[in-house]
């Protein structure tokens, strides 16, 4: 069940990885907003380490790619969904590394906690970017120790939502002054499109058809087949 779960959620985020590999829309910054110490390289989690408090990192997990502020001394405040807080009160278990199954069963119960964890923990064996959200938002960054600041302010269980409140979120908070997320809106973008194409109310109906077909004549096949286009229709 669980391998299906994860399968579907890889499914789900499979448009916002394909996504972030195409070449992003260019905009013209002054230069004085961007930060002197982008990386476009990612640097391995175990290499010699060139982090400033109040740096973001960034690195790619399994399902989505993951965002922290580093906090200085091999430390990474991070937003990251985690059934475990919920199911123990035992400290020392919590605090170990957040696996890709607590990381899963945490979206689905839309338990989180922003916690800190050291840099090798945080990138779970990925490189890390280092700042490389800096030349996509407009707003230039806070000063470092005003980004730590607000990140350790809010360590500490918080509520979580796959697409309104997610790692992203918090370190666009955090680095910004603004909660904001660019997987979310490509994702939103992709789901608007989907809506729009006009072919898929054609599929719809022969979904729909199909369905009455092979389960029957019932309320429950005839009105989906009826609202379902007509809702696409309506909305494309």
């Amino acid at each position: 069940m669980l391998d299906t779960l994860t399968f579907l959620l890889e499914k789900l985020f499979l448009h916002i990885k394909l996504s972030s590999l195409l070449p992003p829309l260019r905009r013209e910054q002054p230069l004085s907003r961007r930060c002197e110490r982008d990386e476009s390289a990612p640097q391995p989690a175990g290499a010699p380490q060139r982090f400033q408090r109040g740096d973001l990192l960034e690195v790619p997990r399994t399902l989505f790619t993951h965002f922290g502020i580093y906090l200085g001394d091999n430390r990474v405040a991070h937003l990251i969904p985690d059934i475990l807080p919920a199911l123990t009160a035992d400290s020392r278990q919590i605090q170990e590394m957040v696996t890709n199954t607590r990381l899963l069963l945490g979206v689905l119960s839309k338990r989180a906690s922003i916690r800190v964890d050291s840099v090798e923990d945080f990138a779970y064996g990925a490189g890390i970017l280092l700042n490389a959200m800096d030349r996509a938002v407009p707003r230039g960054p806070l000063p470092a120790e005003e980004v730590a600041r607000r990140a350790e302010r809010l360590v500490g269980s918080v509520s979580y939502s796959l697409l309104w409140n997610n790692c992203e979120h918090f370190v666009t908070y955090c680095r910004y002054g603004a909660a904001q997320s660019r997987q979310t809106d490509k994702f939103c973008e992709w789901l608007k499109s989907l809506i729009r194409d006009q072919r898929n109310v054609v599929l719809a109906v022969l979904l729909g058809l199909l369905s009455v077909m092979c389960l029957g004549f019932s309320s429950g096949t005839v009105l989906p087949t009826i609202l379902v286009p007509f809702t696409l229709w309506m909305a494309s």
